[in-house]
């Protein structure tokens, strides 16, 4: 075979069978003819075009030969997605099989086929798109599952629980109540009505709060039951039609579950018990909603609650959309003087503050009263029509300063509430956060300022560390105190010291700042002459006759005589 045979050999794409190498004869070299050097570089160009083409066919055959990716990376490239919108959000889950969270509302309609009424009316209550807390509680309980939940005040909690209930229920049916939500007061009851009823317009469905026992309408339109445990255990032990319909309840719902998990009379442990007991129908839902989230409540859920799914959205209990501050008083005078200078030097309204028991309430509420500022007091004592009118007038702000117990401090959205004063020290961390997130409410900034006293040293550490959490300054030496015992905590909560009266002490303040303003206006008015200064000298007591002066001695004033003891004799 020549040259020319190999030529057209290789232009087909084609290659001869590697042969045995042998040894090499030594070629004697020559000079190529001009006819020889052209069809050499003809040969060279074909070789090449030849080359270029197999290699384009081996890539062709390669991308067909690759693989798709497997389900396992597909799903672990999403699993990335998801965990990074999460962290970028602050969304903490806990549990198994948890969905990916809800970016957007019109994900409601396209993945879970959302009412567009409910939509529509989620727009009118001025969300734009949906908060942390509403991302990820909304497909767990749309997909039924039982949640504990822990977000911070004014994050749409409300929201997060009551829309897949209005979801589920869509209309009314003769079926009575289908779902019970829990409250610790009655005025954040009537608050969960209220946006209950704003976003089931135009759907027909009902909520039906109890203010009197003898009110409960156990009509089958009302499907949502909002109400109080007491009140709502009171109609299951008196009304065997209440209990036969708590059976088929599909919904159970425990808005500020921490306060009501607490031991004592404080607490409503035994009352929910009941209340879980009653409401044992195969196809129930239940869901626990709070801002703060202790240890047992978390417990309880895992052992109670059936593949339960924890969601918490931040830091726990904190609130970092609050400016948070600590003021030394030492007395009920300091703290008396500390409020006048802080309303003197301006403060913006509406502004709440808080009081360890309604004595100290209506005392104070009389104080400030006198300089003629509109502030009003509220607590159990007063009727609950009273207590209504005066939230009213808060929220229109013809009040500008209201003074309360704990009984405002849980869930109660105040619009625009400007500054937090903790008149007396919050007996617990769990009431500290419930008491400064009644301000920096849905995004906004607030300002909460906190007096203590010697007396709240054992909780004083802790509660600075969750203001240092929150991205507000403290001193070093207060973050360095020496931590209190967790039994000595549980005292200090349960045995809270006795404060006494709000004007005890002030008295003798107001009589020294008197003395000290009658003697400045001596001094500018020109009166104060000699006469008047020596009558404010005390005056020297005269020596009788037999009476010598004391010698004094001037080098050792400061030091005491001792007396030399004689020394005593001891018998036999």
């Amino acid at each position: 075979m020549n040259r020319h045979d190999w030529m057209r050999i290789l232009t087909k794409g084609y290659r001869p069978p590697k042969t045995t190498t042998k040894e090499k004869t030594p070629v004697k070299k020559t000079l190529a003819t001009p006819e020889e050097k052209i069809e050499s570089n003809s040969f060279e160009e074909d070789s090449s075009v030849s080359d270029s083409e197999d290699i384009s066919s081996q890539e062709i055959i390669e991308s067909k030969e690759r693989k798709p990716k497997s389900k396992e990376r597909l799903f672990q490239l999403k699993q990335e997605e998801i965990n990074h919108f999460r962290n970028k959000n602050h969304i903490y889950v806990y549990g198994s099989d948890i969905p990916a969270p809800v970016e957007c509302f019109e994900q409601l309609r396209t993945d879970f086929d959302v009412n567009d009424k409910v939509i529509k009316n989620l727009y009118s209550e001025k969300y734009l798109k949906p908060t942390p807390i509403q991302m990820q509680a909304w497909p767990l309980l749309l997909k039924r599952r039982e949640v504990l939940a822990c977000a911070p005040t004014g994050s749409g909690k409300t929201a997060a629980f009551l829309m897949p209930i209005i979801h589920y229920l869509k209309a009314p049916r003769r079926k009575g109540f289908r779902a019970i939500i829990l409250a610790p007061t009655r005025e954040l009851a009537k608050q969960i009505a209220r946006e209950s009823d704003r976003m089931t317009e135009g759907l027909g469905l009902k909520t039906n709060i109890i203010n009197k026992v003898r009110e409960s309408n156990n009509s089958p339109y009302f499907k949502k039951f909002v109400t109080t445990p007491n009140r709502l255990i009171y109609l299951l032990e008196v009304d065997e039609e209440v209990r036969k319909i708590a059976e088929n309840v599909e919904w159970l719902i425990v808005d500020e579950s921490d306060k009501l998990f607490e031991d004592g009379k404080n607490g409503f442990r035994d009352q929910l018990a009941t209340i879980f007991r009653a409401c044992c129908g195969p196809n129930v839902v239940r869901a626990m909603f709070s801002a703060t989230l202790s240890f047992d409540v978390e417990e309880w859920c895992k052992l109670n609650l059936y593949d339960v799914a924890t969601v918490s959205i931040g830091m726990r209990n904190t609130c970092p959309d609050v400016e948070q501050s600590l003021s030394f008083c030492a007395s009920n005078a300091g703290k008396m003087l500390e409020i006048h200078n802080l309303l003197r030097n301006g403060y913006e309204i509406p502004c709440l503050i808080f009081v360890q028991t309604k004595e100290r309430a209506k005392k104070l509420c009389e104080e400030i009263l006198l300089t003629g500022r509109p502030v009003r007091s509220i607590h159990s004592d007063m009727s609950q029509t009273k207590r209504d009118e005066i939230v009213k007038q808060f929220r229109q702000r013809k009040i500008w300063i209201l003074i309360c117990t704990e009984l405002m401090g849980r869930g109660i959205d105040f619009k625009g509430v400007n500054l937090v004063i903790n008149y007396d020290f919050p007996p617990s961390i769990i009431s500290y956060v419930h008491r400064v997130g009644r301000t920096g409410r849905a995004g906004k900034k607030g300002r909460a300022i906190t007096f203590w006293s010697m007396e709240d040293k054992p909780l004083l550490r802790n509660i600075a560390w969750v203001m240092k959490n929150s991205g507000s300054e403290v001193p070093d030496w207060i973050l360095n105190i020496k931590s209190s015992s967790q039994k000595e905590r549980k005292r200090f909560a349960k045995n809270v010291p006795d404060r006494g009266d709000v004007t005890e002490g002030m008295k003798d303040q107001l009589k020294k700042k008197k003395r000290k303003n009658e003697i400045k206006n001596q001094t500018d008015e020109g009166d104060l002459t000699e006469e008047n200064t020596e009558e404010s000298k005390p005056k020297k007591r005269k020596l009788k006759n037999d009476e010598k002066p004391k010698k004094i001695n001037k080098n050792n004033n400061n030091k005491k005589i001792k007396k030399k003891r004689k020394p005593v004799k001891v018998g036999r």
